[in-house]
């Protein structure tokens, strides 16, 4: 199957405008997802379970690959993603109101590296969309894998005022999330990657987590894990920060990494954005998953992205430290089936990385 779409359909797709691509993409899972029996089918074939679910803050997955966000933006077809062969997937980034993103074009392909630019900007259709998507397609209860909803700041709220858009979020997907993802590491909203610092940091997370222990209260449950979605270009000084935050908050995990600015020497073209995809962004995150790791004595759970495009790249992330992976670039290259080769190849190597 990963031939016949590296030879066949990977081209026909290619031979579209990136974006127009990822929108016939987003059609056919949609399509998937409305079909339960076609589904269900799927599932049987492609989502593989390892010997022992994998247990992180309070979920189960049945294996260590996930869909990174950015996919699913408005959570329209995790249900498809399950029937691929995902043992999580992770919808978003979503703002507490629609918002169309940056100009187009905005998204980039660079075949000769297995890599895309994208400039994106959050464009999603808002909390209350997704909600009725989750609610509708993928409700929670009647899941096969966990879903995690990856929250930002919207373009036009300025910084100061940046945590109001994380807890609208968190209020509005609470009852349909299995855990939040605070991203604050995207390159392409303006300012965005400033709340990485402890200036705003430590206020933001601490008041996200005050709103998750409230709410869990209230209603008699257990809290919501958190995890926190980091960029590749921050020196391990700021790293050391952020990880001094997050382990005295006790938050559940850390995300490493997001896209790039930085480019590798000889890259093609001047366009802005966050590189993802391919060797360059592969080696930055593993390094940073290894320090990671190292740093926090393996307490801190990590999920690893960046440059998965192999069942090599796949076991170095987990070697570096991680407990689960997510795809997006390497999904694009490989096709629809891909995750299913990722899971099975690690699951084969299975005690080696416990």
């Amino acid at each position: 199957m990963a031939l016949v779409y590296e030879k066949m359909i990977r081209p026909l797709l290619f031979r579209m405008e990136p974006e127009q691509a990822h929108d016939r993409g987003r059609t056919a899972l949609m399509t998937l997802s409305s079909l339960p029996t076609l589904c269900k089918l799927f599932r049987a074939y492609n989502l593989v379970r390892e010997d022992k679910p994998v247990k992180l803050f309070g979920l189960e997955f049945p294996n260590r690959v996930g869909l990174a966000a950015g996919m699913d933006k408005d959570g329209e077809f995790p249900r498809a993603i399950e029937a691929l062969g995902f043992g999580h997937v992770e919808v978003g980034t979503v703002t507490p109101e629609s918002q169309p993103g940056n100009p187009r074009p905005r998204l980039f392909r660079y075949p000769e590296y297995n890599a895309l630019v994208n400039r994106m900007g959050f464009n999603n259709r808002g909390s209350e969309v997704m909600l009725n998507a989750l609610a509708k397609h993928y409700p929670k209860g009647k899941r096969g894998v966990p879903v995690g909803v990856n929250i930002g700041k919207a373009k036009t709220t300025p910084l100061d005022k940046a945590v109001d858009d994380y807890i609208a979020c968190f209020r509005k997907l609470a009852d349909q999330a299995d855990y939040f993802t605070v991203n604050i590491s995207s390159p392409n909203t303006a300012g965005l990657r400033d709340l990485q610092s402890e200036a705003y940091l430590r206020d933001l997370l601490a008041t996200l987590r005050g709103e998750n222990k409230s709410h869990a209260k209230k209603l008699g449950r257990p809290a919501h894990p958190l995890l926190l979605k980091i960029a590749p270009d921050l020196s391990f000084k700021e790293i050391d920060v952020i990880l001094e935050v997050l382990l005295d908050l006790k938050y559940d995990g850390i995300i490493a990494t997001n896209t790039t600015i930085q480019r590798p020497n000889g890259f093609p073209g001047s366009e802005t954005g966050g590189l993802s995809g391919g060797a360059f962004i592969r080696k930055r995150s593993t390094d940073v998953i290894n320090y990671i790791y190292k740093s926090t004595s393996g307490k801190l759970p990590i999920v690893g992205v960046g440059g998965i495009d192999s069942p090599e790249a796949a076991g170095e992330k987990v070697d570096a430290g991680a407990s689960l992976i997510q795809l997006y670039t390497g999904w694009v290259y490989r096709g629809p089936f891909f995750a299913r080769t990722l899971a099975k190849a690690l699951k084969a190597k299975g005690e080696d990385w416990i």
